[in-house]
This record gives structure tokens, sequence and C-alpha cells, in this order.
């Protein structure tokens, strides 16, 4: 046993003989021998360094770009747009030729009752008021001569009326005329007469015209071969005809045609009217309506046309 101890000194010593002599000389700088309680870290280093550096020889996968999934609609049915009709637009109503400002329409007035309208008068520069008790007889009227102008002339008046009883349903008509003495426009609207009271004014109604003749024009309207074809529209008073007649000069009807109107919208209408001259005549046509309920016209329009045999 003893021998193999010193057998193992033996080669120890020798081991360590050949160590020290493959020893750098003192003076050499090399790197310094890690004292041992390094070691384990040094290891473990040493490991780390080494998967890393096998983990850095193999490739990596670098996704380059995403796929998103795309919808793509299979029509099932083709639209074919269908062709509507687009209405052509009426020429629209002319400001009135004679417009009440004030009172509107059946109002409560007490005498005397206070008139404003703007008025478009005829050639004779003569407008005519008047205004009725239901029982159709006069209460009161006035002449008033008014300037011509294009867009209507202002007019304010007071008229003055008596009542039987303590209120009566009265119509205000007024009315120009052309220089033949013809009616060239009429406006009537009712109103509630008071015997006492306080008046209670109504706002104006529509101010627009309710008649227009598209054909034939207002501008140089001729109308050849004892026909005159009208086209036009009309807002009805009540279900009343509606009359269509050409006056000559004396203010005779040399033709006439009547209108049947369904309700109280507003229509469009077309036909023609016959007429007789034997030669060319300056004469008037004319629309107008009655009133249902008071005796006379309620409304009338009217535009000049010459007429040719």
């Amino acid at each position: 046993m003893k021998r193999k101890t010193l057998l193992h000194i033996a080669l120890l010593a020798s081991l360590l003989g050949l160590l020290s002599a493959c020893l750098p000389p003192a003076t050499d700088t090399g790197p310094t021998p890690f004292p041992a309680e390094y070691f384990p870290t040094v290891v473990v280093l040493t490991g780390q360094a080494a998967m890393a550096t096998n983990l850095a020889g193999t490739p990596s996968v670098t996704p380059t770009e995403t796929l998103t999934p795309t919808l793509t609609l299979t029509p099932t049915e083709t639209l074919t747009p269908v062709p509507t009709n687009t209405p052509t637009p009426s020429p629209s109503a002319p400001i009135a030729q004679i417009r009440i400002q004030s009172p509107g329409p059946m109002s409560k007035v007490t005498s005397p009752m206070s008139l404003r309208m703007q008025v478009v008068s005829g050639g004779s520069e003569l407008v005519q008021i008047d205004l009725q008790g239901e029982d159709g007889r006069l209460l009161a009227r006035k002449l008033e001569r008014v300037p011509s102008w294009p867009g209507g002339y202002y007019v304010s008046l007071k008229i003055p009326f008596e009542v039987r009883a303590a209120a009566e349903v009265g119509r205000i008509t007024i009315s120009t005329k052309d220089d033949f003495g013809r009616i060239q426009a009429q406006l009537g609207m009712r109103v509630l007469m008071l015997s006492v009271g306080q008046d209670e004014i109504t706002p104006e109604g529509d101010s627009s015209e309710r008649a227009v003749f598209y054909s034939p024009p207002r501008e140089d309207a001729v109308a050849v071969d004892g026909v005159v074809t009208v086209e036009g529209r009309f807002l009805p008073y009540n279900d009343q005809p509606v009359i269509l007649e050409i006056l000559n000069p004396e203010g005779r009807v040399v033709g006439l045609r009547v209108l049947d109107f369904i309700g109280t919208d507003e229509q469009i209408f077309s036909t023609t009217v016959p007429y007789k001259v034997s030669k060319p005549t300056q004469a008037l046509l004319v629309l107008h309506q009655d009133d249902d309920r008071l005796d006379g016209l309620i409304y009338l329009y009217s535009q000049e046309i010459l007429l040719n045999p």
C-alpha cells in the first residue's frame, strides 16, 4: 500500500515538473489565470456563448407577408335602371293683377272698413270697388283713378257701410277696365261685416294669379282660321262653370267655350274657342267664374288677342 502511494506521489511530482517546465517566464504578460472560485462562472459563461453560437447558425423564419382572406361577391341579379317620366315644370303663376292686402279672407270688419290693395290698372286707369251684402244689395261703391304701372299701384282707402243685423257676410269686389270699357280683371273676396265690435283681420291670401294662359302667348297673340287654341292653368274658387269667351271692342261675345273642372284643385286645361269676325279685330280673351253664394263674378282674368278672319 505504501508502495502504491509513493508511486502516485512520484507520478504527481513528475507531472508538476513537466507543467513547470512548460510555464512561460515570469516576465511574460499573458493572461492571468482565474482564481479557483471563478471556475464555475467561467464554465457557465462559456456554455452560454456556445449556445448563442449554435443559435446564430440556425436559420430563422421571418414572416414577409400576412395574407388576408379576400371576399369575392358573386352578383346574383343585375339591376337595370328603369326610365321614369320627368315632369316638365309649368311656368310659375305671375303676381295677381289685383291683390287685396288687407283685410284678408273672411276677416271680421266694422265700419268704416280699411282697405289696402295693389292694382294693375287698365287702359282706362279706373278701378271700381264694390261692397255687397249677403242678399246682393250694394252697400258701397267707389271709383278710383289709378296710374298704370306694370307692377301694380298701391291704393289705401276707407269704405263705410251699414248692416241690418249684428253680423252679415259681404263681398268686396275690385275690377279694372281697359280703354274700351271692357272688364280687364276682377277679384272678389268675402268678409264678415259687424255692426259693433272689434276688427279681426286675417292675413292676405295667395298673391299669385289664379289663371294663366300658356297659349296664346301674352305678347303678339294672334288667331287665324276662326279658332283660338287656349292652354293654361286655373285654380277654381268653387264648382260653378268656368267660362272662356272672346269679346270684340264693343264688348259683344264673338267666341264662347264652357270649361268643366272637377273639384277646386289647380288644374291644367287645353281647349279651342271658335270665333267669327269679318275683319282683323283687336279682341279680349276672357276667363271668368261666378260666386257660388252671392250674385255676380268672383274672378275674371283676360288678355288681348288679335283675331283674323
